[in-house]
């Protein structure tokens, strides 16, 4: 079986580089808006449907105080929404850092058809500018003064070399690929699966999504991090 909180083709290249780069870019948005008074952090990262990356930097640096990830829609409004929690946490602390995936609540934004871009992939509405609204917008209402700090790093991330281990992964992946070429084998990707490396059809992987398992323990390990409730409802 292959562990339901880690990617399927495990650690790929550049994902490790990718969750501490993210790491930094919380760390300084942390001391940003620890600096200021009512300051709000809100850091969208990649995660079009799955929250990995937002997920692991966020138990990496251990400054964020809410995630929000596609795998597990939230509420905005009410008692048990995200808006009163946030307001908690800036009355109680004078701060907070929101990490948020990029695919994140869709169902939320204005429905207006489904879009494709020139890959045939589903065009997302855009969380961070939204979600930034809403934000600024409960807390003048609420009378509370916030000083909001919005970052959308992710061609900054992408964008880094890799690291020396994700530097090696890859180059074990890339000659185990071509040995896999030169053994006349067509049709597959090269996957990682308790430390030894195996041939994985492309179309088992087209089967299905990974998707960070909101009962798994990566889930469990940002609720330990964060405090936040498990569900926003």
């Amino acid at each position: 079986t292959v562990d339901n909180d880690v990617p399927y083709v495990s650690r790929t290249f550049g994902y490790q580089t990718a969750v501490q780069e993210a790491t930094r870019v919380i760390t300084c948005a942390h001391t940003e808006v620890h600096s200021v008074q009512n300051g709000i952090a809100l850091v969208k990262l990649m995660g079009r449907h799955a929250g990995f990356i937002a997920a692991e930097a966020t138990v990496s640096s251990q400054e964020v105080n809410f995630c929000l990830i596609p795998e597990i829609t939230f509420k905005l409004e009410g008692e048990g929404g995200f808006l009163n929690a946030l307001k908690k946490r800036t009355l109680k602390r004078a701060h907070a850092v929101i990490v948020v995936a990029e695919g994140t609540g869709q169902d939320l934004l204005e429905n207006k058809g489904v879009e494709r871009d020139a890959s045939g992939n589903i065009k997302l509405r855009d969380i961070g500018p939204f979600l930034r609204e809403k934000i600024e917008s409960y807390f003048r209402v609420e009378k509370i003064p916030v000083v909001m700090r919005y970052l959308e790093p992710s061609y900054i991330i992408r964008s880094v070399p890799a690291d020396a281990k994700d530097a090696i992964l890859c180059d074990q992946y890339a000659r185990h690929a071509v040995h896999a070429a030169m053994a006349g084998k067509t049709g597959l990707v090269i996957g990682l699966l308790h430390d030894h490396f195996i041939h994985v059809p492309i179309e088992m992987l087209a089967k299905r999504e990974k998707r960070v398992d909101p009962n798994g323990s990566m889930w469990h390990a940002v609720l330990a991090t964060t405090g936040q409730p498990a569900r926003f409802e």
